[in-house]
């Protein structure tokens, strides 16, 4: 394979003294119909290398999980109007800073706990202290994708949520493919991201997330959810 990376972004960096390629892997456009056993083994297996890690963005394994909803199929309730004003909308994404995004989030974290991160939030944003709205609410509403412009139809008009059981995830795609290589869901976006479920150990998740750092394989339409590292 002639490897080269997406456009804006470099192939080979240096992390921690140690020169690696991230190489993306083009795929078809992932729905609920496709099983991602069979997604990831059909376009990876072929560019795998002993020793290689493979990382899968979060949002296919969520979308063959059945985890992603139209909008216009999301009927969010009063409170979840309410609360999507009060959160900061930057250039990552709208995150919960809609409605639609919001009832979800309401849906999967609970009412309590969402109410308690809003009022927490509230309080420590007035002296100047930013993100522990998300902090509380945790990991399944810091993860939810609402719609974005840039993003492959039709998950441009869809809220995606974060994917069951990872970790599980991860080991199952490992034992599917035919090279010994460590998998990582990701969840990367340009502003950095973080590992959902691995066969790695925690430092091992502390490196790929630097490696990783510059979102290698882009925010848009380059149909690009799969990558692998190798070391040079």
């Amino acid at each position: 394979m002639t490897a080269s990376p997406n456009e804006g972004k470099a192939l080979t960096i240096e992390v921690d003294g140690e020169t690696v390629q991230r190489i993306p892997v083009k795929t078809h456009v992932v729905t609920t119909d496709d099983d991602i056993v069979e997604v990831v083994t059909r376009y990876a297996t072929e560019h795998l290398r002993a020793g290689d890690l493979l990382f899968v963005t979060e949002k296919i394994v969520a979308i063959s999980q059945g985890r992603s909803y139209p909008v216009s199929d999301i009927q969010p309730r009063k409170l979840a109007t309410f609360l999507s004003k009060y959160v900061t909308k930057t250039s990552h994404g709208i995150g919960l800073g809609m409605p639609e995004t919001m009832e979800m989030a309401l849906r999967e974290c609970g009412t309590p706990r969402i109410l308690f991160a809003a009022a927490v939030a509230a309080v420590t944003k007035a002296v100047g202290r930013t993100g522990d709205f998300y902090r509380i609410a945790g990991p399944k509403a810091r993860g939810i994708d609402g719609p974005t412009s840039g993003t492959i139809p039709p998950y441009n008009t869809q809220v995606v949520l974060v994917p069951e059981k990872p970790a599980e995830v991860a080991k199952t795609l490992q034992a599917a493919l035919s090279v010994p290589v460590d998998v990582a869901i990701v969840d990367i976006n340009d502003f950095g991201g973080n590992i959902l479920g691995s066969t790695l150990d925690a430092a091992g998740e502390k490196r790929i997330v630097r490696i990783l750092k510059d979102n290698p394989l882009g925010q848009g339409h380059q149909s690009t959810p799969l990558g692998i590292v190798r070391p040079v």
